[in-house]
């Protein structure tokens, strides 16, 4: 068997630690004298003994009595080996335990018999229903001070599948046990004669460690790509699926697609034809596209990834400001970082209480929301239920990350940005975006219009913005939509298919504003020829140059801080 990742998350005062501290005791996974250590610093303090001392490897944490960080210990026993990822309890470090239950195959939430549920209880089991942890295991523990009720133990176990229900969540086992005594954690106790279930170690032991992943639908992040001699090697973790040389594959957003005809290696030994989940890889492909970081790699044949520059999303915030309408964040997702502006908050959610609030304009520290976000850019991504990899994100504020989410579907809309349409006809199109450079950044950018604009036969149309300054007469080629518009006395004359347009001897643009070098209806069908001869990115550029006018119609402008 591979070795399993488990996380332990609990209310503070739970005894998640303790519990911890005793498995790793009791299947002899310390390192020789660590015991006899702590038990020294416990007489020196004037303290009890605790096993919870184990992982509290700081003297201010000792002090604190609260585990801070977050601690990574393997042991092993007959069956496999095991990797804990003990999350702190307290909500000031909810970060660090999200940070280690993402990565975890199954999670134990540690319930105290006496106290019962309480928020934090409520809180983490509602993040690892964010985190989409599917195997999730309740401890009922500090069993010895309750007397080793089963009434009390029903109570409790009957609380928490109430609030898991509530959340579409079903424990896997809800076991009784006793981290303090060590009953139940690697031995059958006398005190649970009326629990017929397995102890801690036999559950552990008995999860299974199929790795789903790896026959799932192949999904690589681009993480880089690297030129080396003629070579030009696309670097990724390959977060789900496998691949193999040979393989016919598409890269998304734009959904270019070759094969793979080599798989990087540095030394022969390290030479091999295939790869799966989990495995870091350098990938030669057979068409010399222009590939980036944040791109994503799937099989030909599979379901592709959603694409789209808006996306309803769940979050978590966690940051020092509220998350407000109207306000942008760094959206990372895989290996993609975009700006993110936040659209909408359809609902918040109280995560302990899961009390709701419809229509709100901030989001609460510790608290969830459904949000509507606005993307700079098109992105690849998965909704988290088909992919979580691919579908779950960090949002940035500033420096600091500020809060966490899961991609719930691609936001549409009845139309977004310019659009021109006629009957069943529809088309997009960006010039009336500005385009400019930022002298802070020194990047070129392009904004999109602020609002949505729909444009029927017609309708007047702005001749005049920040960057563009167009005629009253003229024609939009849209090339990839194979539609054209005419422009005449600024207003919409005509909408239609590239098929049926005649050319007349007006100015023409592409549907960025940029101006066409055709001047006759010769040069123009030459022109749709060379379009659709285009099979790479090379070849695009090459068409581009040669037909594009950049600065006919258009003036690139230098501002700071400008507000479109």
């Amino acid at each position: 068997m591979s070795e399993l990742k488990i996380v332990f998350v609990g209310h503070v005062d739970h005894g998640k630690s303790t519990i911890i501290g005793r498995l790793l005791h009791d299947t002899k996974s310390l390192p020789q004298g660590v015991v006899d250590k702590v038990q020294r610093i416990a007489d020196e303090t004037g303290k009890n003994f605790e096993f919870a001392y184990l992982l509290d490897a700081f003297a201010e944490e000792r002090q604190q009595g609260i585990t801070i960080d977050m601690t990574q210990i393997k042991f092993s026993t007959r069956a496999r080996e095991y990797l804990i990822i003990d999350a702190p309890g307290h909500k000031e470090f909810l970060k660090n335990m999200i940070s280690g239950a993402a990565n975890a195959n199954a999670a134990f939430l540690v319930v105290d018999a006496q106290a019962g549920v309480q928020e934090q209880s409520r809180r983490h089991a509602y993040l690892l229903s964010l985190l989409g942890i599917k195997k999730i295991f309740v401890l009922v523990n500090k069993m010895d001070l309750v007397g080793y009720s089963e009434q009390r133990f029903r109570t409790v176990a009957d609380d928490i599948k109430i609030f898991l229900a509530s959340l579409s969540v079903t424990p896997e086992k809800i076991i009784p046990l006793s981290g303090i005594a060590g009953d139940n954690i690697t031995r059958r106790s006398e005190n649970f004669s009326w629990y017929t279930g397995g102890t801690l170690i036999e559950t552990l032991d008995k999860i299974s460690d199929v790795d789903e992943k790896i026959s799932a639908t192949l999904r690589l992040p681009i993480q880089d790509v690297y030129k080396f001699d003629e070579r030009r090697i696309i670097a990724g973790r390959i977060e789900s699926g496998s691949l193999k040389i040979g393989d016919k594959i598409k890269i998304f957003p734009e959904g270019r697609e070759t094969f793979i005809t080599e798989l990087a290696y540095w030394q022969e030994r390290d030479k091999k034809k295939s790869a799966r989940a989990g495995e870091s890889v350098g990938i030669i492909v057979a068409d010399e596209f222009f590939n980036k970081r944040g791109e994503i790699i799937t099989l030909s044949d599979d379901k592709p990834p959603k694409i789209s520059n808006r996306l309803r999303a769940s979050v978590f915030w966690m940051g020092k400001n509220f998350l407000s309408v109207g306000k942008s964040y760094k959206l990372k997702l895989a290996t993609t970082e975009v700006e993110a502006t936040v659209e909408k908050i359809i609902r918040t959610v109280d995560a302990a209480t899961l009390v709701r609030q419809e229509n709100a304009r901030e989001l609460k520290r510790n608290d969830v929301g459904e949000i509507i976000f606005k993307l700079k850019d098109k992105i690849a991504f998965d909704e988290f239920g088909r992919f979580q990899a691919t579908g779950r994100f960090v949002l940035v504020d500033g420096y600091d990350v500020a809060g966490g989410g899961i991609v719930l579907s691609a936001q549409t809309a009845e139309f977004e940005g310019t659009i021109f349409r006629n009957g069943e006809l529809s088309f997009r199109a960006e010039l009336f975006d500005e385009f400019y450079y930022d002298v802070e950044r020194r990047e070129f950018t392009q904004v999109a219009e602020t609002e949505n604009k729909l444009y029927e036969v017609g309708d007047k149309i702005p001749t005049n913005g920040f960057s563009f300054n167009y005629p009253a007469n003229f024609d939009i080629i849209l090339l990839n939509a194979a539609g054209f518009v005419k422009i005449r006395g600024a207003k919409v004359d005509s909408i239609g298919q590239l098929e049926d347009y005649v050319f007349e001897k007006i100015p023409l643009m592409n549907g960025r504003g940029f101006g066409l070098k055709v001047n006759s209806a010769e040069s123009f069908a030459e022109f749709l020829r060379r379009f659709k001869a285009i099979e790479n990115v090379r070849e695009l550029a090459d068409f581009s140059n040669k037909y594009f006018f950049l600065n006919q119609f258009r003036e690139l402008k230098f501002y700071f801080d400008y507000v479109i």
